[in-house]
């Protein structure tokens, strides 16, 4: 009858106890990949992201005001352009790009234009140019060649030299491409034509997803930025209102910096921030970037 009789107790053998232990200590202490707190990998297939350009006036006014400006457009990734690293006086030759990602607490990337020997020997070399400021991991760094007719020598002649970084940051677990320039500021058109082809042969024929940032130094109806506006948005174009002008700070005018992005990435908004740390205003866009899942 049921119930009359306990049920026989079955026997486990030591070993397999043992072999069950061991793995459960096994899967404990296998180490879990984790990215950087506020990083996690976006729950869908899109990641948002907010991106500056700001122009930060050579040796103008302090870092310290520079720093809260930028901290102010919380901006997960700044490019910034005149970029002074133990040039001279008149930035107390001071290394700007690394004091500011340090001040930040941001991620770095400067791309000389210039590299001169120090004004006393033993001193690090005078350098200027433009830089990254990250809150996202930064890889595969480049500064890639573009025309430039020097401001530093005598009868210069329009020839490659650096000054155009890439970088390629994760985002939440989205890999995008982003570039900082600054065209050449004359009024004949000439050398900027020359920098807007190198711009188009380093971006390739198919540039997806790329953020490009700078100061153009020319308007968006200039025919010499025609081409780009062909594979890129101009956020503000997109998302901005009213007349975007970013120079000169105090009375802007014109619209000179920019924000593009290739077409697979959605603009959602653009700005115009005020602020007179520098004689630009920066421009800052929200961006949404879809992740690449593989097999789609």
């Amino acid at each position: 009858m049921a119930g009359l009789y306990p049920r026989p107790v079955r026997r486990v053998s030591l070993a397999l106890l043992a072999l069950v232990a061991a793995l459960a200590l096994a899967v404990a202490a296998s180490p879990v990949a984790a990215e950087p707190p506020g990083h996690d990998r976006a729950p869908g297939l899109e990641v948002d992201l907010r991106v500056a350009s700001f122009n930060m006036a050579a040796g103008m006014g302090d870092l310290s005001a520079t720093a809260d400006a930028i901290e102010d457009l919380d901006a997960d990734i700044v490019g910034l352009q005149e970029v002074d690293v133990h040039w001279g006086a008149r930035s107390d030759f001071e290394d700007q790009a690394a004091r500011l990602a340090e001040m930040l607490d941001m991620e770095v990337f400067f791309a000389p234009i210039y590299t001169f020997e120090p004004f006393e020997e033993g001193d690090p070399d005078r350098e200027y140019g433009l830089a990254f400021l990250s809150d996202y991991p930064l890889h595969e760094t480049i500064n890639h060649d573009l025309t430039r007719l020097s401001t530093q020598g005598e009868d210069p002649e329009p020839e490659p030299m650096p000054g155009f970084p890439q970088v390629t940051a994760n985002v939440k677990g989205v890999t995008v491409d982003l570039y900082n320039t600054h065209l050449d500021y004359r009024g004949d058109p000439t050398v900027r034509e020359l920098q807007v082809d190198d711009t188009l042969e380093i971006l390739g024929d198919e540039p997806a997803p790329a953020v490009l940032l700078g100061d153009l130094n020319a308007p968006p109806e200039a025919p010499e930025l025609a081409p780009l506006f062909e594979v890129m948005d101009d956020a503000w174009a997109v998302a901005g209102e009213g007349d975007g002008f970013t120079f000169p700070a105090e009375d802007p005018d014109a619209r000179i910096d920019y924000v593009l992005a290739t077409p697979d990435i959605e603009v959602r908004d653009a700005q115009v921030v005020d602020t007179q740390a520098s004689d630009h205003l920066p421009v800052v866009a929200d961006l949404t970037v879809e992740r690449d899942v593989p097999g789609h």
